[in-house]
């Protein structure tokens, strides 16, 4: 269900390391992945509530975006941090274009960051600003079975997987994030191979990140916990094993990698953000 609603600001100050603003031109998101915690921090409760059913579409929000542009500082905005920018009303909606095309016009940095195809619309503005702009598709597993049970409605990993590609190949700048690494789910060595393979061939950063527990996902996790019962684990020793599986793959690929939220940010991160 969709729902249209007014706001008042649409650039959101985020206080992190990598990113001045955010730009989130729709609440809620369409793809429903299990683990999401964006349920848990976003402002409009039955949105939360009704995770991937019920999204809102912030119908002024070229009118606010273009008045904001004109009176903050410029700097690296964030598109999006707590839905997907490219979810299905996008093709329709077009406020995340539109919100590039003011942005990067206004001479905003840009770092997007999706699962889906739909990005690869975009390419003529992305690769007319290239300079100032980076693409960051999410890959959690390449396994489509695996993707279906955690990601219900996000677009097939083979999917992002081409849409990597041909950012790349166009001269975007790219990146993959691994996450949320989930144990007997996506830990293994031979699934992050080969996202680790996919950033090789692409010349993207890997940024990897582990499953958190937030409200609210006890419940829609619950159908991932069925099939692998150590899903939701947060055990150290098992953490500390996959950060030198993903360092080992990496080096050895050559491909630069990090954790999505490195510990020196503790103190204004992006979940204290949100």
């Amino acid at each position: 269900m969709y729902k249209r609603i007014k706001v008042s600001n649409v650039l959101s100050k985020t206080g992190l390391y990598d990113l001045d603003y955010a730009y989130n031109p729709y609440a809620g998101c369409y793809h429903g992945c299990r683990y999401c915690y964006g349920r848990a921090y976003t402002r409009y409760g039955e949105v939360a509530e009704a995770w991937g059913e019920i999204i809102y579409v912030k119908e002024n929000a070229m009118q606010i975006l273009m008045e904001e542009v004109r009176r903050v500082r410029r700097g690296v905005v964030g598109v999006s941090t707590i839905t997907d920018p490219y979810q299905p009303i996008e093709a329709e909606e077009r406020l995340t274009r539109r919100g590039l095309e003011i942005l990067l016009g206004s001479g905003f940095e840009v770092s997007i960051q999706t699962k889906s195809p739909l990005v690869l619309r975009d390419l003529d503005i992305l690769s007319r600003h290239r300079d100032r702009v980076d693409v960051g598709i999410t890959i959690t597993t390449l396994n489509p079975t695996v993707a279906r049970l955690i990601e219900p409605r996000a677009p097939e990993p083979a999917a992002r997987a081409e849409a990597l590609k041909r950012l790349s190949m166009e001269g975007v700048n790219t990146w993959i994030f691994l996450g949320p690494i989930m144990r007997g789910v996506n830990d293994s060595p031979e699934a992050i191979e080969g996202i680790v393979a996919l950033a090789a061939e692409t010349g993207s950063r890997l940024y990897y990140d582990f499953f958190r527990m937030k409200r609210g996902l006890a419940a829609s996790m619950s159908p991932v916990k069925e099939r692998y019962p150590e899903a939701m684990s947060m055990e150290h020793g098992w953490r500390m094993r996959v950060v030198e599986i993903v360092g080992k793959l990496c080096e050895r690929e050559g491909v630069p990698y990090e954790p999505a939220f490195p510990a020196r940010e503790r103190g204004s991160s992006l979940l204290e953000y949100l």
